[in-house]
């Protein structure tokens, strides 16, 4: 862990990130990509020291209510979360000003800040997007190791629908030769009908691999899953869209068992979902001076 000074900490589509690097250890993580200019090693967490300085003081100035979103880049829930507790102090922020919220994690440590998240909801809107790759929770414990695994998550989601947050599930990635299976879709898709989610995002059947994260990928095989490493090359090469053969078969299981359920499936209308900001009718906006 090491601190730095930040400059700003809202992009211009409103995305927060007080930290920079995961602990998680997922063996596919895009972020370790070189094109993120990481200068640290991405287990060393970057932690933004005046980020909190910085999110009361845009909160502040900001005429229109809007959603605020985190998750992107990094977790907001790793371990060291619970030691500093940057992310609960920004919900505080957030729901003190009377903003809106949609966090992306892996952790049901989420549910540490379930009263600020049922406050927020109140008089605005927050949604938890939380992202599964394999129903197997031994297989959860091998891609993704130091993260709650895909049961824990499940159980999140449940106690999210019964607390009245909604929910998105990213169905994410799915990786050829191991997660790419019919009985891996559809109990991800049966957890997800139970947990009653708004909606499942999915990018297709497959991953993305270049310069950073391919690397660490196949160190990650070579070390759980030998051989596979070459399969993958001498399927894929050094393409950046990695798709499962399986792809076609798994694409249509998956809309058509969410169009069955009733849920959200199209990533344009889950998306413009995430951005809207609803504000409850008869919440008293902060005042200038309190």
């Amino acid at each position: 862990m090491h601190y730095v000074q930040a400059k700003g900490i809202l992009s211009p589509q409103n995305g927060m990130n007080l930290y920079r690097g995961c602990s998680h250890g997922c063996i596919y993580c895009d972020s370790r990509s070189r094109c993120y200019h990481m200068e640290h090693d991405f287990e060393d967490i970057e932690v933004k020291e005046n980020a909190l300085v910085l999110l009361e003081q845009v909160l502040r100035r900001k005429r229109k209510k809007c959603m605020i979103g985190t998750g992107a880049m990094t977790d907001p829930y790793i371990p060291l979360e619970l030691e500093l507790g940057y992310m609960r102090k920004a919900l505080a922020l957030i729901a003190r000003y009377g903003f809106g919220v949609t966090i992306i994690t892996k952790s049901d440590r989420i549910l540490r800040d379930l009263d600020l998240l049922q406050e927020i909801h109140a008089h605005g809107k927050c949604v938890v997007q939380m992202t599964l790759t394999t129903y197997d929770d031994e297989l959860c414990r091998k891609i993704e190791p130091h993260v709650s695994t895909t049961s824990q998550r499940w159980e999140a989601l449940k106690k999210l629908r019964d607390a009245g947050i909604p929910t998105v599930v990213w169905l994410s990635p799915i990786l050829p030769f191991l997660n790419d299976t019919k009985e891996n879709i559809s109990g991800i898709l049966e957890m997800c009908i139970e947990a009653k989610v708004y909606g499942v995002l999915c990018f297709g059947m497959g991953l993305t691999l270049r310069e950073g994260n391919r690397e660490y990928f196949y160190r990650q095989l070579d070390r759980l899953f030998p051989g596979l490493k070459e399969r993958y090359i001498r399927t894929y090469g050094n393409q950046y869209i990695v798709t499962s053969p399986r792809h076609d078969e798994l694409w249509e299981l998956f809309h058509r068992t969410c169009a069955s359920a009733g849920m959200a499936h199209d990533n344009d209308q889950i998306f413009r979902y995430l951005r809207e900001f609803e504000s409850r009718e008869g919440y008293r906006q902060l005042g200038l001076w309190e």
